[in-house]
């Protein structure tokens, strides 16, 4: 008895799939169809229980997104930081004094924020 082709049973895989996808979607099809119309309540806005005051679409200040980042990138850096004192020892001091260097550049980066007032959040409304 000889094996079966690949190609085979890529075909039967396939199939199985194509078929399973075409029963999900006519199942899905059928069930739709018997749903009555939903309430207007539904596609209202929901504010934990309260009745929602002002525009739901309103858009945010770009100081939200420009503090959000700020905290992203000294995060990301405060865990980069982490991980290459763990690993001091094998690194030597010339990747001492470069990270020296690239965390005064980032306290530099830090204080240059906070003296424009980017990382004051009470200011925005």
């Amino acid at each position: 008895m000889t094996a079966p082709e690949p190609v085979l049973g890529f075909t039967v895989h396939l199939a199985v799939c194509v078929a399973l996808a075409a029963g999900l979607l006519a199942a899905a099809a059928l069930l739709r169809a018997r749903v009555r119309r939903p309430p207007a309540a539904r596609g209202a806005v929901y504010e934990c229980g309260e009745t929602p005051q002002g525009e739901p679409w309103r858009g945010l200040p770009v100081g939200f997104f420009l503090v959000a980042l700020l905290f992203i990138l000294f995060d990301v850096e405060a865990a980069f930081l982490f991980l290459w004192v763990e690993s001091l020892r094998e690194v030597g001091a010339l990747a001492f004094w470069g990270m020296v260097v690239f965390v005064l550049i980032l306290l530099l980066g830090w204080v240059l924020a906070l003296r424009k007032g980017d990382l004051d959040w009470t200011r925005y409304p």
